[in-house]
């Protein structure tokens, strides 16, 4: 079985990969922890040592980030709006983008400074802007911790400086990416490799990418690098080629060339060794329905995410079955209310269930429109 799996693997010489004997042996190097999986799926498709407890460094971030792309998703802050710098935000070491105290920058423009940069100020800046205070945005951080059921992950901070008690791991940081993933705008920024901030005056600040594979890795576009002392180098990566988007996360690699080396390994093999057939895309109206009280009908529900079957190249899609479920109805719904579910299985398994939200903003019928409704109801 050894030998025909090395040939096997042999025929693939062409493809951007190295030969791995029994595929997965040796695909990271040197660092303590990794992680692969496929996004839309969330199989994973590599694990060595992925539960174990690590300081995350600036991977932090991808918590602070998701907790600021959900505000922004849900109109309680604004890429335009503008914020004015604390005293307690200023004072960030690390990396930073020198903000001073009471200096004003808009919301997009600290959010490029933390996606790009890796900006301890921004973030604490933005923190502020969501929960008023650092504290309270650490707490809704933990709080979204147990939301998303990570039971390895604890934060004590905003932006990863070291504390013996702020901890994650590679599995968690991947549950925490994908969750950041399914925000499209957040790529818009992470992919970015160098751009300015106060661009014109005197304080003008060169923005470079903290991940430098974004701009020498084909289809990778985020997501956050991470370094202390204490963690070493860390990088939680997202490329993405045709359907598939992949997350790997390395922790504790020894240098930041061995994090990338360990990096695109993890990735090379994913791509070169999988593929992903689509089955349902997240604009799609999987279902719709009608609703008295609703102004605007039918009422369409899609995947909150695309829907796709992971499958081994040369792998066919026989035997796969999908089963759409719905909730009690309800009243009200809103926009990205879930309320139901497609079920994937092969050969009777379940290998993929995804909720189906509300996909448009819904009005409620005026008093007049309602009356209307029920005069027609009695004509018919």
């Amino acid at each position: 079985m050894r030998q025909l799996c090395i040939i096997t693997l042999l025929f693939s010489v062409l493809m951007p990969t190295t030969i791995f004997a029994n595929e997965k042996e040796s695909l990271v190097k040197s660092a303590k922890s990794a992680v692969l999986l496929e996004a839309d799926t969330g199989e994973v498709l590599f694990d060595e040592e992925g539960d174990k407890r690590l300081p995350p460094a600036s991977m932090t971030k991808l918590m602070s980030m998701l907790l600021i792309v959900e505000a922004i998703n849900e109109g309680e802050l604004k890429l335009s709006d503008t914020i004015q710098i604390s005293e307690n935000a200023a004072s960030m070491g690390g990396s930073q983008i020198y903000l001073e105290a009471f200096e004003e920058m808009k919301v997009e423009e600290l959010l490029k400074a933390v996606a790009v940069a890796s900006a301890n100020d921004a973030t604490v800046a933005l923190a502020e802007a969501v929960a008023v205070t650092e504290q309270a945005f650490i707490d809704q951080m933990n709080k979204k911790v147990d939301d998303l059921g990570l039971e390895n992950t604890q934060f004590k901070n905003t932006t990863g400086l070291p504390d013996e008690d702020h901890y994650s791991t590679a599995n968690d940081m991947a549950v925490i990416a994908r969750a950041l993933l399914e925000y499209d705008m957040i790529t818009e920024y992470t992919k970015i490799y160098e751009d300015y901030l106060r661009e014109g005056t005197d304080d003008e600040f060169w923005l470079v990418n903290t991940n430098r594979l974004v701009k020498f890795y084909q289809g990778l576009d985020g997501l956050k690098t991470g370094y202390t002392d204490e963690a070493e180098y860390c990088l939680t990566a997202t490329a993405k080629r045709g359907n598939m988007r992949l997350i790997s996360v390395v922790m504790g690699a020894e240098s930041p060339q061995k994090r990338n080396a360990d990096t695109t390994a993890l990735l090379d093999y994913a791509f070169s060794q999988y593929h992903v057939d689509p089955l349902y895309s997240s604009e799609e109206s999987v279902y719709e329905y009608d609703h008295v009280k609703s102004s605007q009908n039918p009422i369409h529900l899609t995947p909150k995410r695309d829907v796709t079957l992971l499958l081994k190249k040369g792998e066919t899609s026989d035997d796969i079955e999908t089963d759409v479920s719905l909730k009690k109805s309800r009243w009200p719904v809103s926009k990205g209310d879930e309320l139901g579910q497609i079920t994937v299985k092969k050969d009777g398994e379940i290998i993929n269930e995804t909720p189906l939200v509300v996909r448009d903003e819904i009005q409620p019928s005026s008093v007049w429109s309602l009356w209307g409704r029920m005069l027609k109801q009695l004509n018919d």
